[in-house]
C-alpha cells in the first residue's frame, strides 16, 4: 500500500489466513503500537478481539481499535462510524495523530464475551445470535456466492425475510422451527423457553440502521428474543427493527428485550458470533456478557 510506504514509522503486518492473526498481533504488541487498525470484515475483527482479550499480548493496556471496512460484512465498522475507503480512513487517522487530535475521534464500545464448552472457551465479538440466525447464515452460504451477501449481513436479511414468512404462512422446510433455549436473564428465567429468535449485541445499531432492541435495564448487553407463536408478528415487525415496537410487543406476549449484565443459555441449537458458525451440540451451556468499554476510533 502506497500510503504505508510513505509512512515507514507505521508498523504493519499482512496476513493471508486466520491462523496468522496471533503471530501478527504478537508482532504489533512487541512494537508497542497504540492504535491497531484491522482491515477486514466482522469475522477478522472477531478473531483479533479474541486474541487481544484471551491471550493478552498487550497486557491490560489495549490499543485503540480501528475496524477498516473490508471482507464480507462490516457491521461494527458501520456502527463505529468508519468511512468506506480504508486508505482515506488511514490517512485521516495519520493526520489526526500528527496533530494530536485522535482523542476527538474516540468511540467507546463494550465487546460481547461468549463462554462455551467443557473448557469454557471464550470468543469475543460484537454480535451473538442463536437458532434461527445461525441457520439463516448457513442458508446464505448455500444460496449466495461468496462475498458481501454472506456473513451477518446476509444472515440478517434472510432472517428478516424468514420472520416475514413466518408471519403469513407455515414453515415448509423446518428452518423456522423454534428452538428450546432455557435462558436466565440476569438470573431471572425467561418464562417461554421455545424461541424463534435470540440475539445479543453491544452495538448501537445493526445493518440498515436496524435497532431491534427496546428494553430497559442496567447492563451493557442488548438482548432480544421472540418466543414461538408470538401474536401480530407481521404488524410489529417494522417497529421491532426500529426499536419502537407496538403495545402488543411485550414480555407477556413473548416479545422480550432487556439490557443485561449476564445471559445464561442452555440449548442444543447452533449459534454465531460475528458470522462464525458454531454447530449444534446437545445440552450446551453458554454464558454471554459484555466487557468493560474498549476504545475505538472513527474516521
Amino acid at each position: 500500500m502506497t500510503l504505508l510506504r510513505d509512512h515507514p514509522e507505521v508498523a504493519h503486518v499482512e496476513t493471508s489466513c486466520a491462523d496468522a492473526v496471533p503471530e501478527a498481533i504478537a508482532s504489533l504488541a512487541d512494537a508497542e503500537v497504540e492504535v491497531l487498525a484491522v482491515h477486514g470484515g466482522d469475522g477478522t475483527l472477531q478473531r483479533v478481539l479474541t486474541e487481544l482479550l484471551v491471550e493478552r499480548p498487550f497486557g491490560e493496556r489495549l490499543p485503540a481499535l480501528v475496524p477498516l471496512r473490508g471482507g464480507r460484512t462490516n457491521m461494527t465498522a458501520l456502527d463505529i462510524g468508519i468511512g468506506r475507503d480504508p486508505v482515506r480512513v488511514l490517512a485521516a487517522l495519520l493526520d489526526a495523530a500528527a496533530s494530536g487530535d485522535l482523542a476527538r475521534r474516540s468511540v467507546r464500545r463494550r465487546v460481547v464475551c461468549v463462554e462455551h464448552g467443557a473448557h469454557r472457551e471464550r470468543i469475543y465479538g460484537m454480535f451473538f445470535g442463536a437458532g434461527l440466525i445461525h441457520r439463516a447464515i448457513e442458508l446464505t452460504h448455500r444460496i449466495f456466492p461468496k462475498g458481501t451477501s454472506q456473513g451477518v449481513l446476509g444472515g440478517t436479511l434472510v432472517t428478516a425475510g424468514l420472520l416475514a414468512r413466518a408471519a403469513v404462512m407455515r414453515d415448509a422446510d423446518g428452518i423456522l422451527t423454534p428452538d428450546k433455549i432455557h435462558a436466565l436473564l440476569d438470573g431471572e428465567p425467561l418464562e417461554r423457553p421455545e424461541l424463534t429468535l435470540a440475539m445479543a449485541t453491544t452495538l448501537d445499531r445493526l445493518f440498515a440502521r436496524m435497532r431491534p432492541f427496546w428494553g430497559n435495564g442496567p447492563g451493557g448487553l442488548r438482548f432480544t428474543a421472540l418466543a414461538a407463536g408470538v401474536p401480530k408478528l407481521g404488524r410489529n415487525a417494522v417497529g421491532i427493527l426500529r426499536g419502537r415496537p407496538g403495545p402488543l410487543a411485550s414480555d407477556e406476549h413473548g416479545y422480550t428485550s432487556r439490557n443485561l449484565r449476564s445471559l445464561r443459555l442452555r440449548m442444543d441449537c447452533g449459534f454465531t458470533v460475528d458470522g462464525e458458525l458454531i454447530p449444534p451440540q446437545p445440552d450446551r451451556l453458554i454464558s454471554v456478557s459484555a466487557t468493560e468499554p474498549l476504545t475505538f476510533l472513527r474516521a
